[in-house]
């Protein structure tokens, strides 16, 4: 039958033109998302590009401004003892033994901090140095000389004779925070103009046994040997710190480094620049942290503060009636969190300024005026006395208030400190710089003068018996006679 006919003719059309449909509609369905998965890809690329383009224009502005110093040193390598066997002396000679002298160099960087030559770095790069050599970054070398420098914080001040040199912006390191991306600019293993990317991993950090004063910022944005004294910037390429140090138990890049804030850098260098010595404020105490069970015994909610031990005699809290056992909460109206917080905002607090001090005092808040003293600038080394026993090469200085709370000794002792022993001394591998001599031979040593009068009556052949306290501990020891 045609109706019959007409439907089997019509089957292969219907189904053509069914295919035809799911065809256009698949491939309709699948183009968007062909371009759509193209859109990102291509955007990503873009922001990288950016990305990268904006890391290299602060590189670009930033390298000019760090520069490369080496630094060159004579040494004395150490007398062999058994030299001094009669037995050795009689086949070599008397001069076998002489101390030899060596030219020591040592690499690190800077950032220039004035149009004019001031150029910033760590103590520790220029420390004992007899030559610096300053590199620009257009290899142009010239000779530095060292302006100031701070043990305590490890900046020093260097200053080359040029003009129009390139700085770099400064900016308030207060209000960094951590997780911003940062850059570290230097010359690691003497690679000029290095620069090294990565985050602030910690704000703050101190307890490190670096310096007296920390407030680091840590980073892991990869710092070496010879990076020290270079420059930590934010991405707009405001300088925010100086890279010190690192914490590697290989020597090198663990991931870890730290930087000196820029706030303090700048407190340091102008107070170098404009007062030729660091000056700091006193308060006149010595604190502890709060731990869990002090909190329970002083009543305290948290262990933020910082409770006091001891309370210098006549010293600017006393005058303002902090009293021992008093915990500082809040000073010149910022909340203390650690004894290390209060000790740098004490020290970057200007002498004869009045502070209010907010303290806990058995289970009571009170609120103190105290007018802010100067810190005692460090004592220098005293020349060793010209003697002719043990002690000879042995340099000393007077024991101060300051030096027992660098100790955090509370105990009130009296003695004189070793500052320098010199490579050819006897008395090299006994004792060790930062002792505290108390007595020779039984007899007290209070002070420089009493340690010049018993040493230089000490006969070249005598033992000597010397009394020394060594962290925190007093022992006796023997120095043989020569």
């Amino acid at each position: 039958m045609k109706p019959i006919l007409k439907t089997k003719k019509t089957r292969p059309a219907v189904f053509k033109f069914l295919l035809t449909v799911f065809c256009l509609l698949f491939f309709i369905t699948l183009t968007p998302v062909l371009v759509k998965a193209e859109a990102p890809d291509k955007d990503a690329t873009e922001l990288l590009e950016k990305f990268g383009n904006a890391m290299a224009n602060v590189a670009d502005r930033v390298k000019p401004a760090v520069v490369n110093i080496s630094t060159t040193r004579t040494v004395k390598t150490p007398r062999l003892p058994f030299f001094d066997d009669p037995f050795f002396k009689r086949f070599f000679g008397e001069g076998l033994n002489t101390p030899q002298k060596r030219k020591v160099t040592n690499l690190g960087s800077g950032v220039i901090a004035s149009p004019d030559g001031y150029i910033i770095t760590n103590n520790h790069v220029i420390e004992g140095a007899e030559d610096i050599i300053v590199r620009l970054s257009d290899n142009k070398e010239m000779k530095g000389k060292v302006v100031g420098f701070d043990s305590r914080t490890d900046i020093a001040i260097i200053k080359i004779n040029e003009t129009n040199l390139p700085t770099i912006t400064w900016t308030d390191s207060d209000k960094l925070r951590v997780g911003e991306v940062v850059l570290a600019v230097g010359n690691p293993y003497g690679l000029n103009q290095t620069i090294t990317m990565g985050i602030i991993s910690a704000l703050g950090r101190s307890g490190m046994g670096i310096t007296d004063y920390e407030n680091f910022i840590q980073t892991d944005a990869a710092i070496n040997p010879g990076n020290s004294g270079g420059a930590l910037v934010n991405i707009k390429g405001e300088f925010i710190g100086i890279n010190t140090a690192i914490f590697s138990t290989s020597g090198g890049y663990q991931g870890i480094g730290f930087a000196i804030p820029s706030n303090m850098v700048k407190n340091v260098m102008d107070s170098i620049i404009n007062q030729g010595k660091v000056v700091r404020g006193w308060l006149g105490v010595q604190v502890q942290p709060i731990t869990a069970d002090l909190m329970k015994q002083f009543g305290l909610k948290d262990e933020n503060g910082a409770l006091l031990v001891d309370v210098v005699e006549g010293g600017p809290a006393e005058k303002g009636g902090l009293k021992r056992g008093d915990v500082i909460l809040e000073f010149d109206g910022k909340k203390v969190e650690s004894p290390s917080g209060l000790k740098n905002a004490v020290a970057s607090t200007k002498p004869k300024q009045v502070v209010q001090i907010k303290i806990f005092r058995d289970g009571s808040l009170l609120t103190a005026k105290v007018t802010i003293g100067e810190l005692p600038t460090e004592t220098q080394v005293v020349a060793s006395i010209s003697v002719d026993n043990s002690l000879k090469g042995v340099a000393v200085q007077e024991l101060t208030e300051d030096y027992l709370q660098k100790l955090n000794m509370t105990k009130k002792i009296k003695g004189v400190v070793v500052n320098n022993i010199e490579e050819d001394s006897p008395a090299l591998a006994i004792l060790m710089k930062g002792d505290i001599i108390m007595e020779i031979n039984r007899k007290p040593v209070t002070s420089v003068k009493e340690y010049n009068e018993v040493v230089s009556a000490i006969e070249k052949t005598k033992d000597i018996l010397i009394l020394i306290v060594r962290g925190g501990s007093s022992q006796y020891m023997t120095i043989p006679g020569k």
